[in-house]
């Protein structure tokens, strides 16, 4: 194993790298715009629904069951095409791409995320972070459950997860305990609606992911 490869840092992509909070808001807009208060309402349902069914977000799965409804809808069809073509470079938080050469000078960054098979690559793919991350992308249903294919993918004596999920860097923690640094920025809406309850499972929390830029890891990769 290189020097380099000693240690790997996991970035979860969702309000950690971009912010997906702002990639809804936009997408209930345009729902609103082209099919109505009632038809946004219903897509939301559906999405929730959905999510529960899967384990994670599906947004194009959601739109289909939409459309199976609205059979009739031809406007559905441009709203799928949004989505696709959404911009998320643009919605990546500021020094994003910054942090992840930042900590190349101690490790390998690695994507770790959740969702579809579809749509969950193509985001990474069009804010440019599949580039910025030399291709080294894992996504998972349920990611918490599969710290062993992480390793075996990027094997390494030492971690740092950063996540927006506190119940996510708790869970992580709890497998790899004192080979994995967590690291919580407080990002987004689960990161409000989960603020960790102690200690043990946190080992940094910084406001922004640009916050990164000022720490100094080098010690984990000794």
């Amino acid at each position: 194993m290189s020097a380099a490869a000693e240690t790997v840092f996991l970035f979860d992509v969702d309000n950690t790298l971009l912010d997906n909070d702002r990639f809804q808001d936009d997408l209930k807009g345009e729902l609103t715009r082209a099919h109505g208060e009632s038809a946004c309402g219903r897509y939301w349902h559906i999405f929730e629904e959905l999510r529960g069914e899967l384990g994670y977000a599906d947004y194009l799965g959601a739109l289909e069951r939409l459309r199976i409804e609205r059979l009739h809808d031809p406007m559905l069809l441009p709203t799928a095409n949004w989505i696709i073509d959404y911009p998320f470079a643009d919605r990546l938080f500021p020094d994003a791409l910054k942090v992840v050469e930042h900590v190349r000078q101690w490790g390998t960054p690695v994507i770790l995320s959740d969702g579809d098979a579809v749509f969950q690559p193509r985001k990474i793919a069009r804010s440019g972070l599949w580039d910025a991350f030399a291709g080294n992308v894992l996504i998972y249903v349920h990611k918490e459950n599969e710290i062993a294919d992480v390793e075996r993918w990027h094997p390494a004596a030492h971690y740092v997860l950063v996540d927006d999920k506190a119940r996510i860097l708790a869970a992580v923690k709890a497998i790899w305990g004192d080979r994995v640094m967590t690291i919580f920025p407080k990002q987004g809406h689960f990161a409000l609606q989960e603020p960790p309850r102690d200690g043990t499972s946190v080992d940094l929390t910084i406001d922004r992911i640009g916050d990164l830029l000022g720490h100094d890891l080098s010690k984990l990769t000794r």
